[in-house]
């Protein structure tokens, strides 16, 4: 039996390989391994790719978070606006911010951020707002924009898994006062280990940013602030630059496979979509996720199938054992305890053939 990968880096990696490897030998032959020209010139890409003037490498997804909360001048007694079907990551970076999270529950058809539904929890200790672009998908910025602006709140994307998605023109990273990126392997746009990215159109969110990954400094061993070593690797930066220029061709490939998804499983029996978003440029399709009630059922059918599945995010932040402390319990978050249920998330990628996807969806039309 042929096995149908969750993901497949090493086909990624052959597309790349003869372009890569140059660029690599070229950097460890020069001994240039922190900082320097690769960094900056990937910086420089990266923003000018999501329409800001602004980015700032950084370590990993959960540092872009976490420094970008920070120069928008989250502190101790704040509160931070997020939403519970997240990957902790989004929890944890408000709470090394100082910052208190306060969960939302979530719209049905999108699963993302209910814009209309922050004024039950906005008080005057709210100092940012972080919603997540939940599997590639942008939450509706244009109305969270409107709502920050008219109450002074700082707008941070979670855009870990929306590189490249756009609506009206702007891209993801160009909405807001920042953006943060994880460049995790198998995002996207992925490095070849962690890496992350600061998006921001605010020259003083970039320069606090700036500072706060590499040790607070403001020149060498002049250090203004208590920072952090989050510094992103150059070998890092190399290896997304050269990806970067492959980005759009492997998005629009994501969502060609998408639409033969929702084709073929628009009509199975006890098979729940997330809502068609209106731009289709709004959803790059990190992940291609449905809604069944006989979940692991079906994924040990799969399974038994040759079919590797995945889970995101199977237990939703204000039910794990580690964050009790919010105050929150079972029935709270009632969209995102009963996504937690029910999601399954299906093999999706570039290098995926359209044969792989009918044979997925032959799977689980078999499976019942």
């Amino acid at each position: 039996m042929t096995r149908q990968p969750f993901v497949d880096l090493g086909a990624q990696y052959r597309e790349v390989r003869d372009e890569l490897l140059p660029e690599v030998e070229r950097l460890l032959a020069a001994g240039a391994f922190v900082g320097g020209e690769p960094v900056t010139r990937f910086e420089t890409a990266f923003a000018a790719y999501c329409g800001a003037p602004h980015a700032i490498g950084v370590a990993n997804g959960t540092d872009a978070l976490h420094l970008a909360l920070r120069a928008l001048g989250v502190a101790p007694g704040d509160d931070v606006v997020t939403v519970p079907n997240t990957f902790v990551a989004t929890a944890e970076a408000i709470v090394q911010a100082g910052a208190r999270p306060v969960l939302l529950d979530v719209r049905p058809d999108t699963l993302l951020m209910d814009v209309a539904a922050l004024d039950a929890v906005a008080t005057s200790r709210t100092r940012a707002i972080v919603p997540v672009h939940l599997y590639g998908c942008l939450a509706d910025v244009e109305g969270l924009e409107r709502w920050c602006a008219a109450r002074g709140v700082a707008l941070l994307e979670d855009a870990a898994q929306a590189h490249g998605a756009a609506r009206g023109g702007r891209r993801a990273g160009a909405f807001g006062d920042a953006a943060a990126f994880s460049f995790y392997p198998a995002k996207n746009l992925g490095a070849a280990g962690e890496a992350g990215a600061v998006v921001t159109r605010r020259a003083d969110v970039a320069q606090r940013v700036a500072r706060l990954r590499d040790h607070g400094q403001s020149a060498r061993y002049h250090h203004d602030l208590v920072g952090y070593n989050s510094r992103l690797d150059a070998l890092q930066a190399a290896v997304l630059a050269v990806k970067l220029r492959r980005l759009d061709a492997w998005n629009a490939r994501r969502r060609a496979l998408a639409a033969l998804y929702r084709e073929r499983l628009a009509k199975v029996p006890g098979v729940e979509l997330t809502a068609a978003p209106a731009d289709a440029e709004s959803h790059v399709y990190h992940l291609f996720v449905i809604r069944v009630a006989h979940r692991e059922r079906l994924r040990a059918g799969l399974t038994a199938r040759g079919i590797d599945t995945g889970l995101h995010y199977p237990v939703p932040i204000h039910l794990q054992r580690g964050w009790q402390h919010l105050g929150y319990g079972p029935g709270d978050f009632p969209v995102a305890e009963a996504a937690a249920d029910a999601v399954l998330s299906l093999p999706i990628y570039p290098h995926m053939s359209e044969n792989a996807v009918h044979r997925v969806c032959d799977a689980i039309e078999a499976c019942g």
